[in-house]
């Protein structure tokens, strides 16, 4: 799935684990839903994050967790 994307091989670790990271955090504040199934936004968000030179894995994962809220957020108001 994430190479289809166009990901390079070695940054397909790295969003895999960031990926993980934060969507069990946001799993575990009922942000989204347990499912085995990829929340595709949060992916996008993080790849963003990855193609804007982001390569720590944890600092992708709070970052899209921030950024992921808070998109959340603005759709609550809109």
């Amino acid at each position: 799935m994430l190479i289809e994307r166009g990901l390079q091989a070695m940054n397909v670790e790295i969003v895999s684990e960031a990926y993980a990271i934060a969507a069990n955090s946001l799993r575990r504040s009922g942000a989204i839903p347990d499912t085995l199934v990829t929340n595709e936004r949060l992916l996008g968000i993080i790849v963003k994050l990855l193609h804007g030179g982001e390569i720590n894995k944890i600092r992708l994962a709070n970052k899209a967790i921030a950024r992921f809220q808070a998109q959340g957020e603005a759709r609550a108001v809109a």
